[in-house]
């Protein structure tokens, strides 16, 4: 018994010793190209590449001193506040009737609002992109782009504050109504303090969402610029 139970930890041993071996490397591959970036980043080499020549913060100056850059950031900083916060509010508002209301056909409305989820964001953004430009007939703009970015993010925002109404306790609010508080105190003191974990959460999500988005934009639209560009500044070696 004794030996069995030797086995059975040597064995429980070298498993965890292999899954947190491989967790380690999971988190190496996953962000050893961040931390080379950022260290290619303060690169005197002006391609980025090893052996590193020194050390130097003249490219963070360079980009700071591109007026398109610095409007790029803006304009994107702003578009995500502007997508976070219109998440948030829509996300929130939808979970109440979701969860609390007797709609008729309720499981069927909110597959309808999670189906942004399971649709390709490619397919989202063409629809989006003809009702935009063929129905309403309304040029591109940074509002065009918080609305289709809010359709894509507001139902991750939904199902997590819907799932923490489900397990809500409703005495806490039964309680506050006999102390004299109305449904505007109640929502305020009771309902939305016990819920912020999941608003905050919801709202975070929303904002990795469109970061992710906009990083596949950059490295669908920008990246091929920038390596061509690259590519011409390098000199060409003649054979002789």
């Amino acid at each position: 018994m004794a030996r069995d139970l030797d086995v059975v930890s040597r064995r429980g041993r070298l498993t965890r010793g292999a899954l947190s071996l491989w967790a380690v490397l999971i988190y190496v591959f996953l962000f050893a190209p961040i931390v080379l970036l950022v260290v290619f980043s303060f690169n005197a080499n002006r391609y980025g590449t090893f052996p590193i020549t020194g050390w130097t913060t003249k490219w963070y100056g360079q980009v700071f001193h591109d007026y398109q850059i610095r409007d790029a950031l803006t304009t994107t900083i702003r578009i995500a506040l502007e997508v976070t916060a219109v998440s948030t509010i829509v996300g929130t508002a939808a979970a109440f009737p979701l969860v609390r209301s007797r709609l008729p056909f309720r499981s069927g409305i909110r597959i309808a609002m999670v189906l942004p989820i399971m649709i390709p964001g490619l397919l989202i953004g063409v629809s989006l992109l003809v009702l935009f430009t063929s129905v309403f007939h309304q040029t591109l703009s940074p509002t065009t782009a918080v609305v289709g970015q809010s359709v894509y993010t507001t139902p991750f925002v939904l199902l997590l504050v819907a799932a923490r109404l489900q397990g809500f306790d409703a005495s806490l609010e039964r309680a506050a109504s006999d102390l004299g508080a109305n449904t505007f105190k109640r929502l305020r003191y009771v309902v939305l303090p016990l819920l912020a974990p999941a608003i905050l959460a919801g709202a975070l999500l929303a904002a990795l969402l469109l970061a992710a988005s906009l990083c596949l934009i950059a490295l669908a639209f920008v990246l091929p610029g920038i390596v061509r560009r690259a590519l011409r500044l390098v000199p060409r070696r003649t054979v002789t």
